[in-house]
């Protein structure tokens, strides 16, 4: 079945949703609302392996997100203002089965997926059918909450160097400081004691056969890096760890088609490292290849919030009207 997207509510001047309550819960958490039986059964395992199944762009195992289970009966007010609910309604006289996306039904900003089938066996059905679409839906909410903050608490100190070279503009919430800038590359971050968050911004002219092939994307990383993002010793520099996989795919957002790659940065002859996610896609002119950036160094901390902090930093990239 072919899901469904409603959103609660219109979202105009004198909405309702304005009278909703912020949401609690945890970055990453998701609230599913599912009796014991169904939770410990085919749905349940099902909804695991597709959310909570280990990140596969991280070094050190992970959860996607992060789910607790919760009895419908237990379903009070203190659970519906979560950020992210999962809820799953089993009616065999139901109109008809699928799965449905709602936005701000309890608080906001609140993303909410309701699972709607004839029986256990068409919930894990219709999970199935949304393995591709789920676990974004929540991804793209996460990066919207962080994105909405960053332009509450922006820094506008470095949105003219963004606009100047790449024609877009990106928001940065306060505490990032441009590091370093030239005519083609940009470094900004967010450099706290035990916690760094980078994002690099680069373009270089579209180059001769598949400017996005895997191959010539991480060639043109690691001759940018190289030259731009030098380590604390001589002859130390960032570069990609041939020790973990590249992965790859195409992804589109505000219009921008983009190659978006992901991987484990790493510095040449010392032993710093960490992950990161670029997205890589013409500029608006068509010479030149954009590339965002983002990547995080905490040795000491897990790293699936603070990855998906910096990348949402790129997802709110858009060009300039």
């Amino acid at each position: 079945m072919a899901a469904v997207l409603l959103l609660a509510g219109c979202r105009g001047k004198g909405s309702g949703t304005n009278l909703l309550p912020n949401v609690s819960g945890k970055a990453g958490e998701i609230v599913v609302v599912i009796d014991r039986d169904a939770w410990e059964g085919a749905v349940g395992s099902s909804l695991r392996e597709l959310l909570a199944g280990e990140c596969p762009y991280l070094a050190q195992r992970e959860p996607l997100f992060t789910l607790a289970n919760v009895p419908p009966s237990s379903f009070t007010n203190m659970f519906k203002v979560h950020r992210n609910i999962i809820i799953l309604n089993v009616d065999p006289q139901q109109v008809k089965e699928g799965m449905v996306y709602r936005q701000d039904k309890w608080a906001r900003p609140q993303s909410v997926a309701q699972i709607n089938a004839f029986d256990l066996e068409g919930a894990v059905r219709i999970i199935k059918e949304n393995e591709a679409i789920l676990p974004e839906y929540f991804e793209q909410a996460e990066r919207n909450r962080i994105i909405a903050n960053a332009k509450l608490y922006e820094e506008a100190s470095v949105v003219p160097f963004v606009k100047a070279l790449t024609g877009g503009t990106m928001n940065f919430p306060s505490g990032y400081r441009l590091k370093k800038a030239t005519e083609d590359f940009l470094w900004i971050s967010d450099e706290k004691q035990y916690v760094d968050h980078h994002v690099m911004i680069y373009r270089y002219p579209v180059p001769d056969g598949d400017p996005f092939s895997a191959e010539t994307a991480l060639e043109k990383r690691n001759e940018v890096l190289k030259a731009n993002v030098p380590g604390m010793f001589e002859n130390t520099y960032m570069t990609t760890s041939a020790a973990f996989p590249i992965m790859t795919g195409f992804k589109k957002y505000h219009g921008i088609d983009f190659l978006e790659m992901r991987g484990m940065w790493e510095v040449y002859n010392d032993f710093m490292g960490g992950p990161f996610v670029s997205h890589s896609f013409y500029s608006k002119d068509g010479k030149d290849i954009l590339v965002l950036e983002g990547s995080v160094y905490a040795p000491k901390y897990d790293k699936r919030k603070l990855l998906r902090e910096v990348e949402s930093l790129l997802y709110s990239f858009e060009w300039t009207k």
